[in-house]
């Protein structure tokens, strides 16, 4: 092979090395780094003028009960595989990754190592978040504050469940305040001091969060032998928040989980005994989430053993000025303030305003003002949030389509009152989506339903553009 075909070689080479998406850094016999690709910078944060040709110890720190797997590679001569690595970056920042280590061998000698990594460093800290630890939960019924009827009923249906180890399905949009019930019940329970784990589904893809839930038993990305959250949570309370982001695949180990109350970890061999109380959440109609086939019929009956319904804020209006004073009482203690209350402009525009964003967004909006106020005692409409303030006709777009000629169903005839209200919301939406120019996220906005809501019924009603 010529000088050109080698050099030509070697360029090919280097090129795919640098498309990988994994990480690939290669030390000499010296302990020097000879390859160092595209993704292994990304992931350690490097230069490659940084590690180039400079002995790894000078430009990483690898704890003394952890040496580089390079190192013993290189040392030993035999590969080291899928094994998880934490260690830091000449910067100081901490790096997890799981490697597969070889040795690279001319002439039954060893010249050299070769590490293939994948970055789990992210993964790592969002298990953590994702995980809400024994004993730091604090919310109980005191912290739910609500004059609404439905609010009380839902109250009531929780205390209740305190009794019991049923499964308990809450069912309530985004920012109504559905953790809040989850740790009331477990706090309220014979199960309070024990752990209380909490995990957002939708948080992680499906490729892991089987190993999160059930736990593994070493051939898996996360860990050599990972407890999963069941067993972590054995004793006390897991909360699944949006169960109906998990697959449907996975929805189905889920259930039997729940009915034999026993897991097989992933990759394991045999069975392990659980006693789990689990709570999860939805956002959306669970009988919206099963007809888009989201969310299993058998799971949804054996979560559902008890169903809370937290209605959202645009239904509980006689909450708004009780929360907003709760809010302002809140933040006084936390910033060290004295304001008193809303004037009455905001106490109108909250009443009027459609609260997309539920409790939480209350919340943020009282916040938001009060991080902008000095030494005022009255929040006015002028120290709402800008972004808040902005949002001024948004509030009003479901009221102002009632105004809007052509908006209101009139058959000819009087129908049946089911067909009747089928055919009224069908042209109520394809009056709305021609108001809004068919943007899904602006008619859905104004309808007062999520973009998935309106996404499903789109497609049940079988409404498209050619239609109207």
């Amino acid at each position: 092979m010529s000088l050109k075909d080698l050099e030509l070689l070697l360029t090919m080479y280097t090129e795919v090395a640098e498309k990988i998406d994994l990480g690939i850094h290669v030390i000499d016999s010296n302990e020097k780094t000879i390859i160092y690709n595209k993704k292994m910078r990304e992931i350690e944060g490097m230069g490659i003028e940084d590690v180039l040709d400079r002995n790894l110890l000078d430009v990483f720190q690898f704890d003394r009960a952890e040496e580089s797997t390079l190192l013993q590679v290189l040392k030993t001569g035999e590969a080291i595989q899928n094994v998880k690595q934490t260690y830091f970056n000449i910067n100081g920042h901490e790096i997890t990754t799981i490697n597969h280590t070889f040795p690279i061998v001319e002439d039954s000698l060893i010249i050299g190592a070769v590490e293939i990594a994948k970055d789990v460093t992210k993964l790592e800290k969002m298990i953590q978040e994702n995980i809400l630890k024994k004993g730091d939960t604090h919310y109980t019924f005191d912290n739910i504050i609500s004059e609404n009827p439905s609010v009380v009923e839902a109250i009531e249906t929780s205390k209740r469940a305190t009794r019991t180890s049923s499964s308990v399905l809450i069912i309530g949009e985004i920012g109504t305040g559905k953790e809040l019930f989850a740790e009331s019940i477990h706090n309220g329970s014979p199960r309070s001091n024990k752990p209380f784990i909490s995990q957002n589904c939708a948080a992680l893809p499906d490729t892991l969060i089987e190993s999160i839930l059930f736990g593994s038993n070493g051939d898996s990305d996360l860990d050599d032998d990972r407890p999963g959250l069941f067993e972590q949570a054995n004793g006390g309370t897991l909360l699944l928040d949006e169960i109906d982001a998990l697959s449907l695949s996975l929805q189905s180990k889920l259930l039997r989980v729940i009915q034999e109350k026993k897991l097989r970890r992933e990759d394991g061999a045999k069975d392990t005994p659980v006693d789990v109380r689990l709570i999860a959440t939805i956002s959306e109609d669970p009988i919206d989430a099963i007809a888009a086939n989201k969310l299993r019929k058998d799971l949804y009956y054996r979560l559902s053993v008890v169903s809370v319904f937290i209605p959202p804020l645009r239904e509980r209006k006689e909450d708004i000025d009780l929360l907003s004073q709760f809010f302002i009482n809140k933040y006084n203690h936390l910033f060290g303030m004295h304001i008193q209350s809303l004037d009455e402009e905001v106490k109108e525009y909250f009443s009027n305003y459609e609260w997309p964003g539920n409790v939480r967004e209350l919340e943020h909006v009282i916040e938001g003002a009060m991080n902008l106020m000095e030494h005022e005692e009255i929040i006015t409409f002028t120290h709402l949030p800008s972004s808040f303030r902005n949002k001024s006709g948004v509030g009003l777009e479901s009221k102002e389509l009632e105004k809007i000629e052509g908006f209101l169903y009139q058959p000819k005839t009087v129908l049946p009152l089911e067909e009747y209200i089928q055919e009224a919301e069908t042209y109520y939406i394809k009056k709305a989506l021609q108001h809004h120019e068919h943007n899904i996220t602006k008619t859905a906005k104004a309808l007062g339903m999520s973009r998935q809501n309106l996404q499903y019924r789109i497609r049940k009603y079988d409404i498209g553009k050619n239609n109207y």
